[in-house]
């Protein structure tokens, strides 16, 4: 049998059953056209699951797959390829069903030969280009690991890339089908007792209401749930190397008010893995004292409110208000603070520094975020209200510096806590945020409201008088600023956002960010769905792209916080060291 012959009974339905039926319900053969009078279809419905693929469904789903195989923010693996290719076609797919029987229903039907021919094309024309763009994506890969200064030579199995996309497909499709399959029946059997209409649309909206409830309460409660039972007892642990400090000016140590016990994993990862006096001298070649560091978790108190107050009482305990710079450290889902943003600090003031952070959540970011990001709103604002309270009590020019960073979720609760940028900056000495994802507040008022010409990748805010971006130390140079922003052109977190579903980005227009692969392109849902899975893999690229910063939070305080006498040959030196110590 040759491939016309194959097409032509795909295409006019014999030989493998009713072909080109949908996925949600799209048909696209003649039989189906009777409607649900003569049958739910015309025939079996048992069949719903083994029928062909329908015309419009797989031209779009084929779009969809090619599409796929572009690059987006960061390089992924074959085999992750072959998964985020599966699933873009089944989305094509449904979508291309949805215009087949939108146009079926305006009576656009084509004839019996012209749907031959179109099936030939589909065949012939997507094997080839579907071969085509496989052969690139390779090189397509390659461009983007170049980007980031990542080794280049990858195994890419292009024929194995098709077929775990095939099967991902397939699989999705099935369990589609079945739920359509199930609707159908429970149609058939409403029908018996109302009238068909109403059957029909009583079906569909209990349908529905059991995947909601499915979906939501038994898969997703049951993976947050085993995410917080596993987050909770991995917060019970203690990283090997990690023990009680023996400063008192540290939380968990001699006469703390904050017990070793109720820190968190990441709390005592925080105060346990403090810069020491020895490497801060080494640094300085003088003097140095030992930095204070607060932290107060989920356990050592009943509620934010109070674990702000431990905290400023922990504060006031290590004599944290009598340092020459005082920091707010925003955390985030589980706890976690950048190390090198905070050793960073200390090695700038020579040890004179008293950092302090608050835990609210046992989850990771990502599940924090979307469960509830006002967690780390109202922790922030209660930390930030109950310092502020008590330097307001002390002689103006007795107070610390305050200073306060936050990445990713952390500077979103950062930003939240102040409300805006003029009490940012009149109620603070110097704000450093990186990684801020996009609902930020404060800073997508920033970019909305950028300098003309500027792009939103490194956009200027009012000539960058009191705020700056950057990516690159080169980024941060000139004249001290209030608030400096961290964010890498491919940072996922930064640029991710619902309507990257149906609009083109600012982002990705002309002049892209330096290290943004120049074939990457947007395309209606695919995009969105790229970059949904960039944010699983944010932090698996070299330091200073994706989600990670790295040493570049040295620039980022050298612009926002300097001490008097700071250079620039201070800077380098400090980024130096940071590159030691373990992301």
């Amino acid at each position: 049998m040759t491939t016309w012959d194959v097409s032509r009974r795909i295409a006019t339905g014999r030989g493998n059953g009713a072909a080109s039926h949908c996925l949600g319900g799209a048909v696209e053969d003649r039989a189906e056209e009777r409607g649900p009078q003569a049958s739910p279809e015309g025939r079996a419905p048992s069949r719903v699951v083994r029928r062909g693929l329908g015309l419009g469904g797989t031209t779009a789903g084929l779009a969809f797959f090619c599409a796929s195989l572009s690059p987006s923010l960061l390089p992924r693996s074959w085999i992750l390829q072959g998964v985020v290719g599966g699933v873009a076609a089944i989305l094509g797919y449904g979508l291309g069903c949805m215009v087949a029987v939108a146009l079926r229903r305006l009576g656009l039907v084509p004839s019996g030969r012209a749907r031959a021919v179109a099936w030939r094309l589909v065949i012939t024309a997507g094997a080839v280009i579907c071969a085509s763009v496989l052969w690139f994506s390779a090189d397509w890969q390659r461009e983007v690991r170049a980007t980031m200064g990542m080794d280049t030579r990858i195994a890419w199995f292009q024929p194995l890339i098709a077929i775990l996309a095939a099967a991902t497909f397939a699989v999705l499709l099935g369990v589609a089908r079945s739920i359509r399959l199930g609707t159908r029946k429970l149609i058939g059997l409403l029908g018996r007792f109302i009238p068909p209409l109403v059957a029909q649309v009583a079906g569909v909206v209990v349908v529905v209401l059991l995947i909601n409830v499915f979906a939501n309460d038994v898969l997703f409660a049951g993976l947050v749930e085993v995410v917080n039972t596993t987050s909770s007892v991995a917060n019970r642990a203690t990283e090997p190397g990690v023990e009680p400090p023996r400063s008192p000016e540290l939380s968990g140590g001699p006469g703390s008010l904050v017990p070793w016990g109720t820190l968190g994993r990441m709390g005592r990862d925080f105060v346990g893995r403090a810069t020491t006096v020895a490497e801060l001298k080494a640094f300085t070649g003088g003097e140095a004292v030992q930095p204070i560091r607060v932290y107060a978790g989920l356990e050592s108190a009943s509620s934010y409110r109070e674990q702000a107050r431990l905290a400023v009482r922990e504060l006031r305990r290590t004599g944290g208000f009598q340092r020459e710079a005082l920091a707010l450290m925003g955390t985030t889902g589980t706890g976690w603070v950048d190390e090198k943003a905070a050793a960073a600090l200390e090695y700038m003031y020579a040890g004179d520094t008293a950092l302090v952070a608050m835990q609210y959540s046992y989850l990771p970011s990502w599940l924090s975020f979307l469960l509830d990001r006002s967690k780390a709103a109202r922790a922030s604002r209660a930390l930030l209200d109950a310092v502020r309270a008590e330097l307001a009590r002390m002689r103006e020019e007795e107070r610390p510096r305050l200073l306060v960073f936050g990445e990713s979720l952390g500077s979103y609760g950062m930003e939240a806590a102040f409300g805006g940028l003029d009490r940012m900056v009149v109620w603070t000495d110097g704000v450093l945020l990186a990684g801020p994802p996009n609902a930020n507040p404060i800073w997508s008022e920033l970019v909305t409201h950028r300098d003309p010409g500027t792009p939103m990748w490194r956009p200027v805010y009012r000539g960058g008088e009191r705020v700056r971006f950057g990516q690159y130390p080169a980024d941060l140079d000139g004249p001290p600023v209030d608030v400096a922003y961290l964010q890498n052109a491919s940072d996922p977190v930064v640029w991710w956002r619902p309507d990257l579903v149906w609009r083109k980005p600012e982002w990705l227009q002309e002049p892209r960010g330096p290290d943004v692969a120049p074939a990457m392109r947007w395309y209606p849902v695919v995009t969105f769905w790229q970059v949904v899975v960039d944010l699983l893999f944010a932090n698996d690229v070299p330091p200073g792209h994706g989600h990670r910063y790295g040493v570049n939070v040295a620039d980022g305080w050298a612009a926002v916080a300097a001490p008097d006498g700071w250079t620039e040959a201070d800077t380098a030196r400090l980024r130096k060291v940071l590159a030691a110590i373990p992301a």
